[in-house]
């Protein structure tokens, strides 16, 4: 558990806070996350990596010369956001252009997507690496669904020093694809770990045994087996990593750098102890091991355990892996000081400060006051259930839906609360909630609500005094936007599955002539009833995909949300009973 903390809802922004201030010479704090104290040379691809806090030293540590140019910073075990993304991005990018590169989860993909497009969009060169080295998260067959762990040390390693070497926004991603095809990793633990605040752990392990292939975030392994000795853990994982190797990668004669992982809780003198059998059995091998690394690359707070890389080598890629570098976690060789120091950012979070708010009609600023009180009532909900939300999330996932929900549901709320304070209308009071929604929360969950509030805002706009058939097409607005950023279908287990229904049922209902109330009400249910249902079904995207099994008979947590979401926002509408909403007729109701 975490014994350090003040509120457990500022500790991600508190620990980057104190992270630069320990090193104000290698790095700076930038909006979304840090960045080299020196700027980018002009010419130089910049790398920019990422992902949620709570894995220390990825990524923040892994800053500097040698390695990634910037990093953006999630919450605890929660993607970095869009936004994050593309104003790191923007404060490192040169001419160059800008590589993103991360550990394949599904929040990550989503945001690191939307901010790829957004540099894109404005004539900023853009590609993308995702990391994929984790074998036991899917078959050969689906490598590209493989989630990133401790490897990402190698990818990050051979594009950086692509980048340095000057080569050109192609050539580095080339290098980086390289690097990561030639990676694998397996993963076993001992224990679980607590988020910070939480009073339990977010997952466990039978006492006396050892999860095989667990994730960093507390994915469920493929099997829990009785703890075996350290020669035992080796071969397991040495084995594992020989029995998979790249194409065209000969075992004997070939050369492999090794990464040996600890977790959180397994000290250095137990890491040496396995090591000690994993050089002995890849010598035995023929593998030649070049430039080891054993220690702490990607941990999960006090999560104990350990992961085993193996990064097979060509000649390039060995001189990438064998490259000085010096970050605040990662120094090897001798670098040499160079570059100036970049200007100070002015870290500013995202907000509505700077803006201006549209021209609204009054009836449009009537409907806004509505607006924000459904956002509201839905935080409330999210607060009271945060914890329910994290438990079943935990059971095949990472546990952190509660938390992500909250997050943003909170800062959702306090964008619509000072839209409204401003005159805004409600296209522009629900749009503004889904931006900070998707800023705070990050992970999928919060961009896929954040670009649903944004869908739905822009479809009400901020004129017209909306009737029901209006409504009811914004949220149709919202679920494709969802579906179309997810690519998610009915049937895979995620929100979709309560979505549809509700959009569906809404519609119908207000076309049959119902009024928007007793039609959100009724869709509402529709919604509850195709949530609970997912217990049946077995997941086909997202995290818990590859331990589909664990789900089974527990509803989907995005799905949960989601309908509840809808079930408190119908009874505020009933209780409104239409007096700011028109009906069909665009009559205002008494």
């Amino acid at each position: 558990m975490s014994y350090v903390l003040n509120d457990p809802a500022d500790f991600a922004d508190e620990s980057v806070i104190g992270f630069v201030a320990a090193h104000s010479t290698l790095v700076r704090r930038v909006a979304g996350g840090v960045a080299r104290a020196q700027a980018t040379p002009s010419g130089e691809v910049a790398i920019v990596i990422g992902g949620g806090s709570g894995h220390y030293p990825a990524f923040a540590g892994l800053v500097g010369a040698g390695l990634a140019h910037g990093a953006a910073m999630g919450n605890v075990f929660a993607s970095p956001s869009a936004q994050q993304i593309y104003s790191v991005a923007k404060s490192v990018a040169t001419e160059a252009g800008v590589l993103l590169s991360y550990g394949n989860y599904a929040g990550d993909v989503l945001n690191f997507d939307q901010a790829e497009q957004r540099l894109r969009d404005e004539g900023i060169p853009c590609r993308t690496v995702r990391v994929t080295d984790d074998i036991y998260s899917a078959s050969p067959e689906e490598k590209s669904k493989r989630r990133g762990i401790a490897g990402d040390l190698a990818v990050f390693r051979a594009a950086s020093w692509a980048a340095e070497r000057g080569m050109t926004l192609d050539e580095v991603a080339d290098i980086a694809g390289r690097a990561n095809d030639r990676t694998r990793s397996i993963g076993v633990a001992f224990s679980g770990c607590t988020l910070p605040g939480a009073s339990e752990p977010l997952f466990t392990v039978p006492s006396g045994h050892m999860a095989v292939g667990m994730g960093i975030h507390g994915e469920p392994g493929i099997s829990v087996v009785p703890l075996p000795s350290a020669r035992e853990i080796a071969a397991l994982l040495v084995e594992g990593l020989l029995g998979e190797v790249p194409d065209g990668v000969a075992v004997d004669g070939a050369q492999a750098a090794v990464i040996l992982n600890g977790l959180g809780a397994v000290k250095s003198e137990e890491l040496f102890v396995i090591y000690a059998t994993v050089t002995e059995l890849l010598g035995d091998a023929g593998v030649t091991v070049v430039e080891p690394e054993v220690g702490e690359y990607a941990t999960s707070f006090e999560m104990a355990g350990v992961s085993l890389t193996l990064f097979w080598l060509d000649d390039e890629l060995e001189a990438a892996w064998a490259s000085p570098t010096y970050t605040p976690a990662y120094r090897k060789g001798a670098v040499e000081s160079s570059g100036v120091d970049a200007v100070v950012d002015v870290v500013q979070e995202a907000g509505l400060g700077a803006d201006v708010i549209p021209a609204a009609s009054q009836d449009s600023i009537e409907v806004g006051v509505v607006a924000l009180a459904i956002v509201d009532t839905i935080r409330d909900m999210i607060d009271r259930d945060v914890d329910e939300l994290g438990r079943l999330d935990a059971i095949a996932g990472d546990g952190d839906h509660g938390i992500g929900m909250q997050r943003g549901a909170r800062a959702g709320a306090a964008a619509a609360k000072e839209a409204v304070e401003g005159g805004a209308g409600a296209g522009t009071v629900l749009s503004r909630a889904g931006d900070a929604w998707a800023d705070k929360a990050g992970g999928t969950s919060g961009a896929l609500w954040g670009a649903a509030l944004r869908a739905a805002g822009e479809r009400l706009g901020d004129e017209i005094r909306p009737q029901a058939q209006d409504v009811a097409s914004a949220v149709d607005a919202a679920r494709a936007a969802i579906q179309g950023y997810g690519k998610a279908a009915v049937g895979d287990k995620t929100m979709v599955d309560a979505l549809v229904p509700f959009a569906e049922g809404l519609t119908a209902r207000v076309a049959a002539g119902a009024t928007l109330a007793s039609a959100w009400v009724a869709a509402a249910a529709d919604a509850t009833s195709a949530a609970e249902a997912t217990s049946a079904l077995l997941p086909r995207l997202g995290r818990a995909r590859p331990h589909m099994e664990k789900s089974l008979g527990t509803p989907d947590p995005g799905a949960i949300s989601l309908a509840r979401a809808m079930t408190v926002a119908g009874r505020l509408l009933a209780e409104q009973d239409n007096k700011v909403l028109a009906d069909d007729s665009g009559t205002e109701k008494d």
